[in-house]
Parts: structure tokens; sequence; C-alpha cells
């Protein structure tokens, strides 16, 4: 079986050795290791519709994988050690570029950064941006459905999507690299594989979907009693700027104290500690009128008590120094030592309510636990993140993430939100599509599971129960 792998994808490409196949086993926070006959990387469409053929002869499970930085497990092949991960790392070209059409078509093994940068060489925009886009490939955002700081505007990965090439378990290749935004002849099928995380198929390529590069952007940084005011505030930007806000962020206090302790390069730019901060940002391909419009929705926010001050960038350094102070959050609360992490969905309406129900049931539940809420409120996604007490072991906080998954998400569903806004189920949240998934809605994901996989050799034991 490895030598007619390695046939297939050349011997240099089938990686059997125990240190080579090492890195390819485990998610990054040690949650999983699986095990693999082989890892191989092929340089094709028809190098992995050959090695997938191959697998379902033998039996195989056949576990897809990008960048390997998804935080569900979602990459990691079983423990059984019976399957093969096909590492789409060789799939790198940008086969098409129409910048008057605003498409691009990428390989699934394109770095995200790499996709921006080459839309941005032709003078236009592909907005998907999240903290891994250095090393994540597009194929596996597309499989998670990634979502990133700018949903708000352009929407998640799924909806930045208009044909795929996808292998499907049987070996064949589906071709519907279309670059149309009408087709209306049946069945979206693009839309079973994104958010699939490979249990349907491999993403081969996809066409993407690209926009005006904008180029006026005001930033702000805004103090606030409450989450409720950054609600209110967006609301009002929205409305005043001709819906051009493409970001809002909320930040906690004990985030920017977190990050002040363990980053030497953060700056609080307020003299008086806040208890929330909300980055807002705007931005046009139309030059003209942002600044002004910002100004004037800070000037009211402020007139009428939702606001206590804010700060404007008045430079690049300064926009990405605000910026700053969001993205280094996690990588704070990483210092800090063991973190249970909820990556949850509500109406943005209903962000405060979650924020007021669910920081006290934890905090009651485990005393000396500290909340570090942040994220994507513009679009109700909020990482509502436990750090350990001060001077907890590690472990022991660690195992009580699921009761703290039960507190949590109980009150998520009460609110009709999600259990997993941006990260997909992976391995980690089978358990929760069981509890919270309608059962219809399962029993129609599972037939069309077997429908398209019925040996299950398909990315085994996750998303579905």
């Amino acid at each position: 079986m490895i030598d007619r792998l390695a046939a297939i994808v050349g011997p240099a490409h089938c990686l059997t050795a125990a240190a080579d196949l090492a890195p390819y086993l485990v998610e990054e926070r040690g949650l999983y290791r699986g095990a693999a006959q082989a890892v191989v990387r092929p340089a094709s469409t028809a190098e992995v519709a050959a090695v997938v053929r191959l697998c379902a002869e033998a039996g195989l499970a056949v576990v897809p994988q990008g960048g390997n930085t998804g935080l569900c497990g979602g990459g990691v092949p079983p423990e059984h050690g019976r399957a093969v991960v096909v590492s789409t790392a060789r799939l790198d070209r940008i086969r098409a570029l129409d910048a008057v059409n605003f498409t691009l078509t990428a390989e699934a093994g394109c770095v995200l950064a790499n996709v921006q940068e080459a839309a941005a060489a032709a003078g236009v925009l592909f907005p998907l941006s999240l903290g891994a886009e250095g090393s994540c490939r597009i194929g596996g955002n597309l499989s998670t459905n990634a979502g990133g700081t700018a949903v708000l505007r352009y929407g998640n990965a799924r909806d930045l999507v208009l044909g795929l090439e996808a292998v499907l378990p049987d070996g064949s290749v589906w071709n519907g690299l279309r670059a149309l935004r009408k087709d209306n002849t049946g069945y979206d099928l693009k839309h079973l594989f994104l958010g699939a995380e490979g249990t349907l198929g491999i993403i081969t390529a996809a066409v993407l979907k690209l926009f005006p590069q904008p180029r006026e952007c005001a930033t702000a940084l805004i103090a606030l009693p409450d989450p409720a005011a950054a609600v209110e505030i967006l609301a009002r930007a929205r409305t005043a700027s001709g819906d051009a806000v493409t970001a809002c962020e909320l930040i906690p206090r004990i985030g920017v104290a977190l990050g002040l302790a363990h980053l030497p390069d953060l700056r609080d730019p307020f003299a008086t500690p806040h208890p929330w901060l909300l980055l807002l940002e705007l931005s046009s391909s139309r030059p003209g009128g942002l600044r002004e419009t910002l100004e004037t929705v800070l000037a009211d926010a402020v007139d009428a008590g939702l606001a206590a001050d804010a700060v404007l960038a008045e430079s690049e350094a300064q926009r990405r120094a605000l910026w700053r102070l969001r993205e280094g959050v996690p990588e704070a609360q990483k210092k800090e030592g063991g973190s249970i992490k909820h990556d949850v969905a509500v109406p943005v309406s209903r962000v405060p309510e979650f924020l007021a129900r669910a920081t006290p049931a934890v905090e009651a539940a485990l005393p000396g636990v500290r909340v570090v809420a942040f994220g994507h409120i513009g679009d109700g996604n909020i990482h509502f993140n436990l750090t350990q007490p001060p001077g907890a072991d590690r472990q022991d906080f660690l195992d009580q993430w699921e009761r703290m998954n039960r507190i949590v998400h109980d009150i998520v569903a009460d609110l009709s939100g999600s259990v997993s806004a941006e990260h997909g189920i992976g391995r980690l949240k089978i358990a929760e599509m069981a509890r919270y998934k309608d059962p219809v809605e399962l029993d129609l994901m599972r037939r069309i599971k077997t429908a398209l996989d019925p040996r299950g050799i398909m990315n085994p034991g996750k998303i579905l129960p």
C-alpha cells in the first residue's frame, strides 16, 4: 500500500518515518494526538483523486489536512492508525485571477496570506482575515467555514466562494469551478463541502470572491461602560456610514491587563482603565468622509452616555497599535496558564444578555476563574474564554472543561445561539452536536454523509455524533 501511494505522489512526498509523521498527528493545542500509516502530499487534483481511490479500495480512512491550525481536532487522524493523512501543502497555485470579474481561483493548499497578497497585487481585496493567516491554508478555511475579523462586512468563508472543485470519497472529481454570481441550475452543491471539515470529500480548489480595495480607513478605540453600549454604537455606526463598518471588536479590561502584563509592545492609549473597549473600523473604496462620519458617531455616543472616551488612529502605525490590543488578548491569555475556550454566537442584540448571564454562572461554579470574553461582537461571535484561577493546577482546571461547556452552552442554546461560531466541530464538540442540534437536522446530515461516503472513510469521527 505504501509503495502504491509513493508511486502516485513520489517517494519524497509519502512520509512514513515517525519523525516525519509527528507534526501531522497532533492538534495545535495538544488536545488530540492520532496515528496514521502515512502522510501523503499530492501536487495535483489528479494525484489527490488517485490517493483517495486507493484508500477507498483498501478501506483506509482519509484525513485531509491544510495548515493544521484548527482548534477542534478536525485535522487529526484517529488513534487506531488505519488512516492516511492527505496534506494539501503542495496544492499551492493561484490558477487564475480576474480583476474585472472580481474572482480568484486558488488551490486548497494556498496559504491565506498569499491569497490576500495576490489579490492586493491586482488592486483588489480578498477580505478573509484571521490570526493564523500566515500559516493556515484556504482549503481548511473553507472546510471549517472560517470567520475572522471582517465577517460583519463580507461574511464567513462560505460567503466568499463562487465555485468549488472537490475529490469525492470514491476518488471521482467534481469540477464546479464556475465564476458565476448567478447560476440557478439546481442544488448549490458547493455548500455541501463548505463547513463539512473534509467529511464529504476533499476541497482541492475554489473560485473566490474579490472586492474593491479600500482606499480609506477610519479606526477608533472607544471606552465603554458595558457591552450594551457597544451594540448601540455599532447600530448607529452602520446607519451613519451607509453600512461601511468593517470590524467591530469587543475587548474586556482583563484582556488589556493580561496583554500589558505579558506583551511588551502593547500600549493602553487611555490614562484611566475602562471596563470595556470597542475597536470600531470603517472602510470604503471611495476616499473621503469616513473620518468625519466616525467622529460624529463618537461625539453622539459620548453625548448619549454610551462612551466615556475614544481615540482615533491618526496613522497606519497607530491603527496597527490599536489592533494589537485586540490581537494580543488570546496571545496573552496563553501565557497566563490553562484556558477553557468557548467559540459561541448569539444574535447581536443578545450579546449583552449572554455576557450578563454566563459570566456570573461560571464564576459561581468555579471560584477564582477569570472570564476573558472578547471578539467579534459585530456578528454576535464572542470568544468566551476562561483563564485558570491564579495559582491553580493547570490540569485540574482543564478537567473542568466539560462542566464549563454545559453551563455556557446551555445559556447559548436558550438564547437561540450556536456552540460553534467559526472554529468548526471537529472532535471537540461532537457531544455538543448530539445535545443541541435538532434531531431532524442531524438525521439529514447523516443521510448526506451516507449517500456520499457509504463506507465512512472521509475524516471519520468528526462533526457527526
